[in-house]
């Protein structure tokens, strides 16, 4: 959907919690993508992207008013962050520890952290299938975090804004406070060091299976 942030702005005054609930309903399954790329591992099993996401809107919509007194972000990244902090509340509730949630979870507003590098790894990992790459599965991720972890932080998280949350470059560039230009051209950087990185992970999954 081609969103036009001024124009949801002034439908979401005129049309209040009903044009609310038609945009979030437009939005809801990219922000049920980043919520399944940003859910720690360990609790996978036991929750549903879903109902986080049935959490995010009800949240939200209290939270809408404030929006609109005070708005300088876009409605759509001002969803994702609202998402993102009820992902940070379930991650709480389940290890009952913030330290851990720091640790495995990126929340926009906080900055680029090594909990991004988790998410890809998991993610690119994740599509392997065959039993011989099950087998050496939490290696591969440990070397693929490690390598992530190598980049430049703020590239790290273009990458995975862009190409794993699919984010426009322009908001990517809203949610890190980068000109367009500078998003565009990071995203390159990224994509190229992410190519390198996975070229390297096939070389040595090959060695190991030859």
């Amino acid at each position: 959907m081609n969103e036009n942030p001024d124009d949801e702005r002034r439908m979401l005054m005129e049309g209040g919690q009903t044009f609310f609930a038609s945009l979030f309903s437009n939005y809801g399954a990219r922000l049920e993508r980043i919520i399944n790329f940003r859910l720690d591992p360990r609790i996978r099993g036991r929750i549903d992207a879903a109902d986080v996401l049935q959490e995010a809107y009800l949240e939200a919509s209290t939270r809408l008013p404030s929006f609109l007194d005070s708005a300088n972000v876009s409605f759509f990244v001002w969803l994702r962050q609202q998402t993102l902090q009820t992902l940070v509340d379930v991650h709480r509730r389940q290890f009952r520890q913030k330290r851990d949630v720091n640790r495995e979870i990126h929340f926009a507003s906080t900055g680029p952290s090594d909990g991004t590098s988790v998410s890809i790894a998991q993610f690119l990992i994740g599509q392997l299938t065959s039993p011989s790459e099950v087998a050496v599965k939490a290696e591969e991720i440990q070397w693929l975090q490690e390598a992530l972890n190598s980049m430049n932080e703020v590239d790290r998280e273009v990458l995975a804004l862009r190409h794993f949350e699919q984010l426009s470059n322009t908001q990517v560039a809203e949610v890190l406070g980068l000109t367009p230009t500078a998003a565009s051209n990071r995203y390159l950087r990224a994509a190229a060091r992410l190519g390198e990185i996975l070229q390297r992970l096939n070389t040595s999954t090959g060695s190991r299976e030859s």
